[in-house]
C-alpha cells in the first residue's frame, strides 16, 4: 500500500497565497513576526512589496488589516491562532467584524498538535471566540486539498473571514480530481445508517478511520465534513441526523463553542437528536508530541471508536 501524503495545512496557506498574489495585485499580507512558522514567508519571498511584519504587536496588525480593507486591499493577517483570535479579539471584533471589513484572518497553530509548545500556545478556543463575531466565517479545513480551497474562497468572499489552521502534518484525505468547495457546505464523505459522525479539520482523518473499525463491528457509520463552522450545513446536518439518530461531532478543540456546539445549537432546536461530542474536554492541553497528545486526548481514530462504541451501547 502506498504511503499516504502528509502535508500541514500551513503549508497549503502559504503556497496558496503565493498563487493568489499572482492573481490578483490588491491581495496583501501581514504578520506578526512569525513569516516562517505561518508559511506567510512564501508570499514575501515573490511578493515583498505586499508584504508587511507588524512585529509581535497582533492587535496594531489587525488594525492596520481594517485599514487596509478600506482601501480596496484584501489583507491576509497571520499569527498563532491564541494571537490572532485571543490577544487581537477586541480588535478584530471591533475594527473588522463591526463594520464588516473584507479581512481574511489566516490562524495557524490551532488545536493540542502544536504540541511541545505546550498549553499557553496550544489554543482550544478560537473557534468558540470567532463563531461569536457576527458576519463572521469561520472554517477549519482537514487536508492541504481543502486548505487550498478554502483560502481561494475567502479571497473571493466580501467580508470577514476566519481560518484555522495546523501545524502538523496531516493526511490528505479529500480526492483532488472529485473534490468541490464552497462556503457553508459540508461534505458526506462516506453513506451510513446507524450513526453520523460529524468532523471538522484533523478530525476528519479519525472519523474515517473509526468508521473502517466500526465496519468490522457491523456499525454502518454516516461520515460528513464540516469545513465551514459558521455558516454550519443545517441541511446536512439535520439530513443526516433523521436518518441515524445519533449524532458524534470531532474536533481538536474545546468541545465548548465549537463544531459541536454548533451542531448542538442545530439540531436542539430544528431536530432534536441525541449527540455526542468529542474534543477537548474543557481542560487546558501539555507539552508533548503532537500525535502521542492526539491519542491521549483520545482524537485518534481509536480514541473516536471508543467513545462511539460506548455512545451505541455495543
Amino acid at each position: 500500500m502506498a504511503e499516504v501524503k502528509k502535508i500541514a495545512t500551513r503549508e497549503s496557506y502559504g503556497a496558496t497565497l503565493v498563487e493568489l498574489g499572482a492573481e490578483n495585485p490588491n491581495i496583501v499580507v501581514m504578520d506578526a513576526d512569525l513569516a516562517g512558522a505561518t508559511k506567510t514567508a512564501m508570499f514575501k519571498k515573490a511578493y515583498p512589496d505586499r508584504f508587511f511584519d507588524a512585529g509581535i504587536a497582533e492587535a496594531n496588525m489587525m488594525g492596520v488589516a481594517a485599514g487596509l480593507a478600506t482601501m480596496g486591499k484584501i489583507p491576509f493577517v497571520s499569527s498563532f491562532a491564541m494571537f490572532a483570535s485571543g490577544r487581537a479579539y477586541e480588535q478584530v471584533r471591533n475594527s473588522i467584524g463591526y463594520p464588516n471589513l473584507n479581512v481574511k484572518i489566516c490562524a495557524s497553530h490551532a488545536g493540542i498538535t502544536v504540541g511541545e509548545d505546550g498549553a499557553t500556545h496550544q489554543c482550544n478556543e478560537d473557534i468558540a471566540l470567532m463563531r461569536t463575531i457576527p458576519g463572521m466565517v469561520v472554517m477549519v479545513p482537514s487536508d492541504d486539498i481543502e486548505a487550498r480551497a478554502a483560502v481561494r474562497a475567502a479571497a473571493e468572499y466580501k467580508g470577514p473571514v476566519y481560518i484555522r489552521l495546523g501545524r502538523a502534518a496531516v493526511p490528505v484525505v479529500n480526492d483532488p480530481e472529485n473534490f468541490k468547495f464552497e462556503i457553508g457546505k459540508g461534505q458526506t464523505v462516506k453513506e451510513g445508517k446507524d450513526v453520523t459522525i460529524i468532523a471538522t479539520g484533523l478530525g476528519l482523518d479519525s472519523s474515517i478511520g473509526a468508521a473502517k473499525m466500526l465496519a468490522e463491528d457491523g456499525i454502518d457509520a454516516e461520515v460528513i465534513n464540516i469545513c465551514t463552522i459558521k455558516p454550519l450545513d443545517e441541511e446536512l446536518v439535520i439530513k443526516s441526523a433523521k436518518k441515524t439518530g445519533k449524532v458524534v461531532t470531532v474536533e481538536e478543540h474545546s468541545i465548548i463553542g465549537g463544531l459541536g456546539s454548533a451542531v448542538c445549537d442545530c439540531l436542539s432546536e430544528k431536530c432534536p437528536t441525541q449527540v455526542k461530542r468529542l474534543g477537548i474536554n474543557d481542560v487546558f492541553g501539555e507539552s508533548g508530541p503532537a500525535f502521542d497528545l492526539l491519542h491521549k486526548y483520545e482524537l485518534d481514530a481509536e480514541g473516536v471508536y471508543k467513545h462511539i462504541k460506548e455512545f451505541l451501547g455495543k
